[in-house]
């Protein structure tokens, strides 16, 4: 079943409500999604983990039924610190001070500023299909424009993105998430539904581009802060990624990673492309159990 135990509620952090899926008992593990979906990308991995794990797994701001502040001028609302926050607020509303974290895509980025900016919160954490977000933008080369082109495009001016998604969602979302004429099989009938009606709704188009026009400018200086400043990942981080997907094909993810990391690096590729936790959910799940114990 979907979810099968958990209850669905909106909780308020400070700038507004999150959608949150909880489930299940014992230490309590955050599940952060990608783009272009919502909590519902950990529908296969979230019952299991909720038996060992007390499980909240939002939509982020920006995303599917959570907070969705107008765009601005320096995307400030939408800069991964902004992000982070509202998992530290939503956390200690819980009553969670200290918490595990498991991030896929943009939500793994979120949680990359999340272990810099609130450190003693982050007990470990596990990053799904990425490197760094400063890294991919210093070493942009025409592969890398061309495979990441959506970057590009969704950080155009608003409302030009905006308004061309929102001419056709559906073709738009079937076309960026399979680059092929329909959704991925592995996408299940309850996330597919959930994805989509999220994308049908202009406020998640402008949420998406602005949290793109945010990692082309707001977050690069925080980055770029914290490097010269020497701040990292100080706990235990471990690093999945698809082995049939461009992050294996183009960077040495862990080389890249132990520069961003105080603590132990660990990792391997998954034979996925990149939506891992759908489309082999047992490797990722065995891989979580295995490193948050």
């Amino acid at each position: 079943m979907f979810f099968d135990g958990f209850r669905l509620e909106h909780i308020r952090v400070r700038d507004g409500a999150l959608r949150v899926r909880i489930g299940g008992s014992g230490p309590p593990l955050v599940l952060l999604h990608g783009n272009p979906q919502t909590h519902a990308m950990w529908h296969l991995v979230a019952p299991d983990l909720a038996r060992s794990f007390t499980v909240v797994a939002p939509d982020m701001r920006g995303y599917g039924q959570s907070l969705k502040p107008p765009p601005s001028a320096d995307h400030g609302a939408y800069a991964k610190r902004e992000m982070a926050r509202d998992i530290v607020e939503l956390m200690a509303g819980l009553g969670h001070e200290r918490f595990l974290v498991a991030a896929h895509d943009r939500g793994a980025r979120v949680a990359h500023r999340l272990a810099i900016d609130h450190p003693g919160r982050v007990e470990r954490l596990a990053v799904l299909d990425i490197v760094p977000t400063i890294e991919h933008f210093e070493r942009a080369d025409m592969a890398f424009g061309l495979g990441y082109y959506h970057w590009f495009w969704f950080a155009q001016p608003h409302p030009f993105p905006e308004d061309v998604i929102c001419a056709a969602p559906d073709a738009w979302f079937r076309a960026h998430t399979s680059r092929e004429p329909k959704p991925p099989g592995f996408f299940a009938p309850e996330a597919l539904a959930d994805y989509l009606a999220a994308a049908r709704t202009r406020e998640m188009i402008v949420g998406m581009c602005e949290d793109y026009r945010a990692a082309a400018s707001i977050d690069l200086v925080h980055d770029r802060e914290s490097r010269s400043a020497g701040r990292r990942i100080q706990c235990p981080l471990h690093v999945l990624w698809g082995a049939k997907g461009k992050i294996g094909a183009w960077y040495d993810a862990l080389a890249i990673w132990r520069t961003y990391c105080d603590g132990s690096v660990t990792g391997r590729s998954i034979e996925t492309g990149h939506y891992l936790a759908e489309e082999d959910p047992a490797s990722v799940l065995a891989e979580l159990r295995a490193f948050f114990g």
